[in-house]
């Protein structure tokens, strides 16, 4: 433990000053005058979460397991948090009954049965996350992410409620000038009101965002049902505790293309490690192998073809929105864009997706997770970068430490001249 208190506190350290970066003078100075009050308390979440992994590394209890019991007591656990999910549901269900008093029984059944699935996963939850540790740790090491036997930094991670992020872009361009993480108990309503007040006095978009996961130390991860949702999220995680300690982490938020360069490459580490450690430990989870492609079968001749609407594909029409809003912002049409991405809105609601805002913010903030050739990152071309040096690295631990080194966009087109 004394060779891990250093660690620790430069962890905490790098990720005070990546804050701090976020909250230099300029429009983000402006939005934290609003929400200063409003702000989660992340000193206390550490020490609380650092004390949980102590605790949880001095018993060592998944030592004692072998490696079936431990995947089966994850299993469980990832079962029980359904149930406990699926209870929530139906409890919401009930409570918005228009006549309360006959539903009163059920509604007490109910948190009754809450209250015992909530004591049984304050039991094995810790456990869970250890045994998911441990498994997280030994494909790192797979992969090559290990000095002395062990990742660095290691692996730690803890299921819980999250804040909720601010973010704010200029009007006038799509970049990421605030993200701000809000108090946990915040309702829509304090989102919107904080939204407004922000907007108003900066001349801003403004969006308040679910996140998945943040990259304190220990770090914090979404409570889930979803076993290889939770590893993608730990692993995305840890990623930006590893790039924390070296230069393209610490310039996460110098400017938009840093913070692209440092999303996406975590994405693909989460990514990438969640397949690894769901083929190895967890194989009854792992997708199905691809169907070979068949030759179509011709239409007799009399036969006419049948015609099939397309079916609505949201990755590539938010793709389209953002390539089209980019080039009207270009053009310095800002009030016509924004006109613009409300109409794109009213389509995505009318096919099922419930988008409350459609602004400059939420571009700023999806389209930094740029693995994927279409979605909101639109024709930005550092995600395809990002997503090329991957392509072009023999591995994902030599991916990662040739990203971890870089210092701009810049750096990375150079790097891959010199591959070419």
């Amino acid at each position: 433990m004394r060779r891990a208190a250093p660690l620790l506190l430069l962890l905490l350290l790098s990720q005070c000053l990546t804050g701090a970066a976020a909250r230099g003078p300029g429009p983000a100075a402006g939005a934290h005058a609003v929400t200063w009050d409003l702000e989660f308390d992340y000193l206390s979440w550490v020490a609380d979460a650092a004390l949980l992994k102590w605790g949880q590394a001095a018993l060592g209890a998944e030592r004692y397991m072998d490696e079936e019991d431990q995947s089966q007591l994850v299993r469980d656990t990832m079962a029980l948090v359904q149930d406990i999910q699926d209870s929530e549901g139906k409890l919401s269900v009930l409570h918005a009954n228009p006549s309360p008093a006959s539903v009163a029984a059920e509604i007490d059944d109910l948190n009754a049965h809450l209250d015992e699935l909530y004591r049984r996963r304050s039991l094995v939850a810790p456990l869970a996350e250890s045994i998911l540790q441990t498994q997280i740790s030994a494909v790192l090491a797979d992969q090559g992410f290990t000095a002395w036997g062990q990742p660095l930094p290691p692996l730690l991670f803890h299921s819980t409620p999250l804040p909720w992020a601010l973010i704010a872009s200029p009007r006038e361009r799509i970049a990421q000038v605030a993200n701000i993480s809000l108090r946990t108990e915040l309702t829509l309503e304090d989102h919107i009101a904080v939204e407004d007040e922000v907007a108003e006095r900066q001349n801003l978009s403004t969006l308040v965002v679910p996140v998945g996961g943040i990259g304190v130390y220990p770090t914090m991860v979404a409570q889930s049902s979803s076993l290889p949702w939770l590893i993608e999220v730990a692993s995305h995680e840890w990623g930006h505790n590893y790039l924390a300690l070296r230069p393209l982490g610490f310039l996460y938020y110098e400017n938009q293309g840093l913070t692209t360069m440092n999303e996406t490459t975590a994405n693909i580490v989460g990514k990438e490690m969640s397949a690894a450690v769901i083929a190895r430990f967890y194989p009854e989870l792992a997708p199905p192998p691809p169907a070979p492609v068949s030759a179509p079968t011709p239409a007799a001749p009399e036969e006419k073809p049948t015609i099939i609407a397309p079916a609505f594909d949201f990755r590539a029409e938010m793709h389209a929105t953002r390539v089209h809003v980019d080039a009207l912002l270009a053009e310095g049409r800002v009030e016509e864009a924004e006109a613009y991405m409300e109409a794109q809105r009213l389509i995505f609601w009318d096919h099922g997706y419930a988008i409350r805002k459609l602004n400059q913010a939420y571009f700023a903030f999806y389209g930094s997770y740029a693995d994927s050739p279409i979605g909101p990152a639109g024709e930005d071309p550092v995600g395809a970068a990002v997503r090329e040096l991957r392509s072009r690295s023999a591995s994902l631990i030599e991916f990662v430490r040739r990203m971890a080194w870089l210092t701009s966009f810049e750096d990375l087109q150079q790097v891959l001249a010199e591959l070419e």
